[in-house]
């Protein structure tokens, strides 16, 4: 396969591997691969076990042999569908598990036994006890050492997870909120340094809290010293890049490659008169993105993976997995080698660190999202983790319009996460919300989609009379009409209009509806993920504009300092903040005492005779199932209690209700307003 594609373009959705192989080659088969890369993996296993007795005790190179067997196919098949035309492949092969071997030679001792622990355990991080906090360093406590004097806090909060947002190296000024990275081995020195993250991270795993770092994989920022050393004139480096000559080429992907900030970065070129080239920037023009169909380029981004895991980094977030390969003729996101890409990394990485496992980051549709988890025509094990935006999306668009018929359709296709992986949960997080509404299933409810999404912005930004929100749209796009939005979780949901007009009804109504969606997102199962200041109520950001870094992006909005005042309102009792934080420590401890949530089971959403109710089920193979009921709607609601016959048992109990019975009234479970029931058997 060429850098620029297949030599017959294969339509703009994702090709099937299939599709792609009869495009690059009609006499490839995936048995051909399979053989090639089976082949090369036999060749380099003698040299890989060779070296790995140099640098690792007699039962550790036991252990790495076993994990080469089990997972350097994993890694190597992908690899041969990237990089299998080279006469080179096989020499690379070696060349990457030299790598690896490396590296776990390098891995301190401490880690080596956590990754015992979780091999013995490899869903650790599906356990029902397991609630994630997300946060940047700065913001939350200044910098890392004020990390680890706050994590009592969070241990308050049940949180076991913590993401530290960008914490890498990022350019001066603007840098995308972090995602600008100049140096993937050194923490940015306003948060601290390298020996602060390895002395936070022990100290998250002596609590047994996991740590999560991203790591950008699309792009670097233009300051970056491979991208400095691409203008200086270095051929190897400037390899590293997608470059173009001239308008041709960006011209003719441009007809159909989408813009992901029109209002404020339009096209996906910039030129750079250093490189007297146009750089492909799908994001802002000082982020170049990576050329993944240069191997070195995979071999760079391997070591820094390694290297971060081994300071002790147990989940790294993989930043727009989507963007990763190019083709023409495509729209550029979602390609199978961007999947064969994470595929190759993950195998990889499991041979030298066992312990640590993947998080994509890819805000895509339905059809394409369960993909990150491996789940394709056939499965293949990719990321471990994978953002539920759909949940997220369809959690807000109940509350607005007061109606679960079109999440119980959209929630309804998503196919279920591969076993062994999981989504990620959420009810907000640093980014905008995309308003990802699928025409079809907006109009199986007959909903127009076009209408719902625009309906959707503009109530969240307080545009249409009767909305509780006090939002602001993000990246209006003429073109299209579509937008996203902005906003705190508390503002988006009513607290900072109720605060405004003192009606103790409002406050009382927007403190439920902040609870009802975290009560979703943390009973849906998977990994639910706290967005900081969520737990106490924070409002908006009103002045992210007097910080020039901000530029005009209004997402800073929902990225405030920590209001370490209104925390310790947390202990004030009758207060919004002790309210809305009892609430969500309450649904970590619920979870924890809850196995059916644990994330070994698949959650389907299920039909009430109420559409103002959203239910789901989760079922889990040995403890049962568990079903929840929610009322997104602002008055008392109720369903028929013959879906109590979900969960199999006499007499159910509300797990949200410290476990009494469920109430049945004339053969109806009643729900009182903008309310959740966790239902299990006793």
């Amino acid at each position: 396969m060429t850098r620029h594609g297949a030599r017959r373009i294969v339509g703009l959705r994702a090709a099937t591997r299939e599709e792609l192989v009869l495009a690059a080659d009609p006499s490839l088969t995936e048995r051909t691969r399979r053989a090639q890369a089976s082949a090369a993996l036999a060749r380099a296993r003698d040299a890989v076990l060779e070296r790995a007795a140099a640098v690792l005790p007699a039962d550790e190179v036991d252990a790495l042999a076993a994990r080469l067997d089990r997972y350097g196919r994993d890694a190597a098949l992908p690899l041969a569908w990237l990089y299998g035309d080279r006469d080179d492949f096989e020499a690379l092969l070696a060349r990457l598990l030299r790598t690896v071997v490396d590296a776990a030679g390098e891995r301190p001792h401490a880690l080596r036994r956590l990754d015992r622990r979780r091999e013995i355990d490899p869903e650790w991080f599906l356990r029902e006890s397991m609630v994630g906090y997300v946060c940047y360093a700065d913001r939350f406590a200044g910098d890392l050492p004020g990390v680890r004097s706050r994590l009592d806090y969070l241990e308050e909060l049940g949180v076991r997870y913590l993401h530290l947002m960008p914490l890498l190296a990022a350019r001066a000024g603007e840098d995308d909120g972090g995602y600008a990275v100049v140096d993937f081995d050194r923490v940015d020195p306003r948060l601290g340094t390298n020996a602060d993250l390895e002395e936070l991270a022990t100290e998250l795993h002596e609590r047994d809290m996991a740590l999560c770092v991203d790591l950008v994989v699309n792009h670097t920022a233009a300051e970056h010293t491979w991208a400095e050393r691409a203008k200086a004139g270095d051929p190897f480096y400037q390899a590293f890049y997608l470059t173009y000559p001239d308008r041709s080429l960006p011209d003719a992907y441009e007809r159909t490659v989408p813009e992901t900030f029109p209002d404020t970065a339009p096209g996906n070129f910039t030129w750079s008169a250093e490189l007297s080239s146009w750089v492909w920037t799908t994001f802002y023009p000082f982020q170049w993105d990576l050329d993944h169909s240069n191997p070195e380029v995979f071999a760079a981004l391997l070591e820094v993976m390694l290297r971060t895991a081994n300071r002790g980094v147990d989940v790294l977030r993989l930043d727009a997995v989507r963007c990763l390969w190019k083709r023409l003729g495509t729209t550029c996101e979602n390609l199978p080698e961007a999947h064969w890409l994470l595929q190759a990394w993950r195998g990889l990485t499991r041979i030298a660190t066992p312990g640590v496992v993947f998080k994509a980051e890819a805000i895509v549709g339905p059809d394409q999202l369960v993909q990150y988890l491996g789940a394709h025509d056939r499965e293949h094990p990719e990321c471990e983790l994978a953002y539920h935006n759909q949940l997220m999306v369809m959690s807000w668009s109940a509350v607005a319009s007061r109606d679960a018929r079109l999440p119980t359709v959209a929630l309804d296709r998503l196919a279920d996460p591969p076993r062994g992986t999981g989504w990620v949960t959420y009810v907000r997080c640093h980014d905008d919300i995309g308003w990802a509404v699928d025409d079809a299933d907006a109009a199986t409810v007959g909903v127009n989609g076009f209408a719902h999404r625009r309906f959707l912005a503009e109530f969240y930004a307080g545009q249409i009379p009767g909305s509780f929100a006090r939002g602001a749209i993000y990246q209006d796009d003429p073109r299209t009409g579509d937008a996203r939005t902005s906003g705190m979780a508390a503002a988006l949901a009513g607290l900072t209009e109720a605060r405004a007009t003192g009606d103790p009804l409002l406050l009382d109504q927007a403190v439920r509806r902040l609870l009802l969606l975290h009560a979703i997102a943390y009973g849906w199962g998977g990994l639910p993920l706290l967005w900081m200041g969520d737990e106490i109520a924070m409002g908006n950001d009103d002045d992210w504009t007097l910080d020039p870094a901000a530029g005009d992006d209004n997402r800073w909005m929902h990225r405030p300092h920590m209001d370490w005042q209104a925390a310790q309102r947390r202990h004030h009792p009758g207060s919004v903040e002790q309210r809305v934080f009892a609430g969500i420590a309450a649904l970590a401890d619920a979870r924890r005492r809850t196995p059916e949530l644990h994330a070994i089971g698949p959650t389907r959403p299920v039909w009430t005779d109420n559409h103002r109710v959203l239910a789901w089920r989760r079922d889990h193979p040995r403890f049962g199932t568990l079903l929840g009921l929610a009322n997104v709607h602002d008055a008392d609601q109720s369903v028929d209690a013959e879906i109590l016959g979900v969960v199999r048992a006499w007499d159910p109990v509300d797990v949200l209700d410290d476990d009494r019975p469920v109430p049945v009234d004339a053969g109806r479970i009643p729900l009182p307003r903008l309310s959740v029931r966790w239902v299990v058997a006793p």
